[in-house]
């Protein structure tokens, strides 16, 4: 089980363990609302709970703009819940606890990234994106290789439209929630996701 240095702890979410190993929380439909309210009263199990309740895709989402990393995803993971532990009493409900611990993730990501050179995004991503192979040695092989230049694609989008994209297409957020998770205008993620997709068609146009 994993802890961090205030003694918070969710097991399976802050180590890097996939995240179909995470438990369900025992009382999911507690509002986040009332967590937060519990969780500003000092009460641990309550920010427990939120971990478990949206620790999942926070990992998913950090796995993603990591390039696949595990052990870079956790650590990520795990700092953003020690700010939102940290800093619980900033936030202001004025949008949902998912996209202000989507943002902790985000920002959280991009000082990683900024330290390191960019990685390819994990293979569970895009091989819903590429086309069955219907067990043709050949076609398994162009397979493959499309993975790998959607893989080199994604990862030299910028930033900021690397995770428009996830948020969008991976994560299915609106465009309100992108906007407010990445502390943009709804206009502004239109623009970013237009030119990802733009940028990623053209790295991809010789696969049309």
């Amino acid at each position: 089980m994993a802890r961090s240095a205030g003694g918070l702890h969710a097991e399976g979410v802050l180590d890097g363990s996939p995240q179909d190993d995470i438990v369900s929380a025992p009382d999911a439909a507690v509002p986040d609302t009332v967590l937060v309210r519990r969780v500003r009263l000092g009460d641990r199990t309550a920010f427990d709970e939120i971990i478990t309740k949206h620790g999942p895709g926070m990992y998913r989402f950090a796995l993603r703009m990591v390039g696949g990393h595990q052990a870079d995803a956790g650590e990520v993971v795990q700092e953003a819940f020690i700010s939102a532990w940290k800093n619980i009493e900033t936030f202001e409900a004025r949008s949902s606890l998912r996209t202000w611990l989507f943002s902790l993730v985000s920002r959280r990501a991009a000082d990683l990234q900024r330290k390191r050179r960019p990685t390819p995004i994990d293979d569970d991503v895009l091989s819903a994106i590429a086309p069955a192979s219907h067990r043709d040695p050949l076609q398994d092989v162009m397979d493959k290789e499309l993975i790998a230049a959607l893989q080199v694609a994604l990862a030299e989008l910028p930033h900021q439209q690397r995770a428009v994209w996830l948020l969008r297409e991976v994560e299915d957020m609106s465009y309100d929630e992108i906007a407010t998770t990445l502390t943009m205008t709804p206009d502004s993620v239109r623009g970013q996701l237009h030119r990802g997709r733009k940028n990623l068609a053209e790295r991809m146009a010789q696969w049309r």
